[in-house]
């Protein structure tokens, strides 16, 4: 009975946050932040006018935003011993809430979403840039524009990029009816509406898998769990979804007047989104720099995984965008953040974020070239000291360490030439083969405490995984490997590596998340018959079907036709193919997007679907179409931490 009482004991202190050790709180200490705190601060309250009034944003079940979770962050304390004390700052900006006056006519607001939402008065309503994250949430900001500045149609909205948290909200401000009668026009960047469904589709499920750990979507709020995002406060829960642009911007320096106000381009493709674009308000000397330019280092590859970044188009984007509206630009604002004022401030913050980008891509190549790996540049790079006084390329969000290695990707891919890395074996074998080499489980237990004692945590955490891998179940190594990673996150300015360190130790204190199956993004109306069909491709399990057959769908209520083929274990597609083709097909499909998407994202069963219509079997046998859908594999969450 007491050796149960002991075992109980330890199981509760083990789920337990535990405090910062004295290595922690003395790495915290030595982060001394040398810029200017009362500009940034300034700024970030400059212009307040209304506050929602509770902070509180109801969604149809439940919240989609409750702001008294970060207010914690909102008094002049210093920062806890475990919390960064660049990231605690960043915090305490991100959490400054309410909707601003940045210009003439031009209002802002922040602190209700991970982004910002911008109102601009025309003649002919609202002129809206980019609708937050979710409906909910965009649409509580309207109506607090609305309430406190005069009731407005909206009669445009502008993407700035194609990344979900600047457009997921818009209907939140508009509907598709309005938009489909020209009452509202949507305008994006050239290649917006691809990029935007891709990276939500075909590479949709692990993605959100891993976003959880970068935005710390399960941790609770406080200084042992999420402080923020570095980008802002955090992530809204809600309905998100996507409307169509109605017109898109290709080429830099065009013009376009929206309800009376001008309005010039800055395409800006593959440098923070694959499609983006700056603009300039050349009546209000006001520019805005999308995502592009934000109070933080950004990443050049995010840890929930995506393209990884041109960091020197990137730097070259900020330098032509200094040449056209440096002289002529007296404020300049963005998708995140807080504004910047005054035409030396604005060309000063646009100059040391083009040099930055430049100075990572350049200087990774340089030690590239004398055959450092990823690993050596991102042990030998530091940031150099003339970048330390200024607040706004510090680590917060993206960290010099992630985007050297990003870099190097870009140019030179995943091998770094060393062939012992051709054929490595994977975690699991590795992980016995490592706990074996080293004298078993128990002895790198005992090392691992021993470094742990010592202070050194990235190795307690990076030998304990392989024991993790060869043995889940190992209480020891995973109570360990917590305690370690802990430690990480409360040392780590930047607020990704804080939220994945936090919510690994949560999952090997708690286990693993398991969300189930996998349900259609916001953005799954916006796809394509192509993107469906490479959506199914990429759950397709040969193994499970014949060796060759042909489908016909016929998408009925958007009027395209699809041939697709199985043969040398794998799909290939003849978008709009000839009658004869189509004819061939050993089924013939007629089925609405809807359903589609449904089959592509695992519900409802394929017989719901024929019973009500949604699929007619127009001809062929039936028997190749239910065998295909049964070879789909379903889509649930992974693990991330052990196998």
């Amino acid at each position: 009975m007491e050796e149960d009482l002991i075992e109980e004991d330890l199981i509760e202190e083990d789920l337990t946050p535990k405090p910062a050790t004295q290595f922690t709180q003395d790495a915290n200490s030595a982060a001394v932040l040398s810029f200017d705190d009362a500009t940034d601060f300034e700024f970030a309250r400059r212009g307040l006018i209304a506050t929602h009034p509770t902070t509180v944003i109801g969604r149809d079940t439940g919240v989609a935003w409750d702001g008294t979770r970060h207010d914690y962050l909102r008094d002049e304390s210093e920062a806890p011993d475990t919390v960064h004390p660049g990231l605690w700052r960043q915090g305490q900006l991100n959490a400054i809430h309410g909707l601003f006056e940045v210009g003439n006519g031009v209002w802002q607001a922040r602190g209700y979403d991970i982004s910002n939402i911008t109102f601009i008065d025309t003649d002919d309503g609202w002129l809206i840039i980019d609708p937050l994250t979710t409906e909910p949430t965009a649409r509580a900001c309207l109506e607090l524009a609305n309430e406190t500045l005069g009731q407005r149609p909206v009669s445009s909205v502008i993407y700035t990029h194609s990344h979900v948290d600047h457009y997921g909200g818009i209907l939140g401000v508009t509907t598709r009816d309005d938009v489909d009668a020209g009452n509202c026009r949507v305008i994006a960047p050239e290649g917006f509406l691809t990029e935007a469904v891709s990276e939500n589709g075909t590479a949709g499920p692990i993605m959100m898998r891993r976003a959880i750990h970068q935005f710390g979507v399960l941790l609770p709020h406080g200084p042992t769990g999420k402080v923020n995002t570095g980008l802002g406060v955090d992530m809204p829960i809600g309905q998100r979804s996507l409307v169509a642009p109605t017109e898109t911007v290709s080429d830099t320096g065009a013009e376009l007047n929206i309800g009376g106000v001008r309005v010039v381009f800055q395409n800006t493709p593959d440098a923070e989104a694959p499609a983006e674009m700056n603009f300039f308000f050349p009546d209000k000397r006001l520019l805005c720099m999308a995502e592009n330019c934000s109070h933080n280092l950004h990443n050049l590859y995010p840890l929930r995984g995506a393209k990884v970044r041109d960091s020197l188009a990137w730097s070259k984007y900020l330098q032509e965008a200094l040449v056209m509206w440096g002289d002529d630009t007296d404020t300049m604002f963005a998708s995140h953040h807080w504004p910047r004022f005054g035409q030396d401030d604005v060309k000063d913050f646009i100059a040391l974020q083009r040099d930055v980008y430049r100075w990572m891509h350049d200087q990774t190549l340089r030690l590239a070239n004398q055959g450092l790996t990823p690993d050596d540049i991102a042990a030998t790079l530091r940031m150099p000291a003339n970048y330390k006084h200024q607040s706004h390329v510090q680590g917060y969000y993206g960290t010099v360490s992630h985007n050297v290695r990003s870099v190097y990707d870009r140019y030179l891919g995943w091998y770094d030439g060393n062939p012992a890395k051709l054929d490595p074996h994977p975690p699991v074998e590795a992980g016995k083969r490592y706990v074996e080499m080293m004298g078993g489980a128990d002895a790198v237990v005992v090392g691992a405490q021993r470094a742990f004692d010592d202070g050194d945590y990235r190795w307690v955490a990076q030998v304990l995984n392989h024991l993790v891998f060869a043995d889940p179940e190992n209480r020891a190594a995973r109570t360990l490997s917590a305690d370690a990673m802990e430690q990480l996150g409360y040392q780590s300015e930047s607020s990704t590596w804080r939220n994945a360190y936090l919510s690994a130790a949560h999952e090997l204190r708690h286990g693993s998340y398991y969300l189930g199956a996998v349900r259609p993004p916001g953005v799954a109306d916006a796809m394509t018959g192509v993107q469906l069909i490479d959506m199914l491709g990429v759950r397709f399990d040969p193994d499970k079907f014949r060796d060759t057959a042909m489908i016909a769908w016929t998408i009925s209520d958007r009027g395209e036709t699809h041939l697709m083929g199985v043969a040398n274990k794998t799909i290939h597609h003849h978008e709009e193919p000839p009658a004869e083709q189509l004819a061939s097909a050993d089924v013939a499909v007629d089925a609405t997007h809807a359903s589609i998407v449904q089959i592509g994202y695992n519900s409802p069963a394929l017989p719901d679907l024929i019973a009500d219509g949604s699929i007619v079997v127009t001809a062929g046998d039936a028997a190749v179409l239910t065998e295909f859908v049964e070879s789909l594999d379903v889509n649930t969450t992974a693990t991330v931490i052990e196998p």
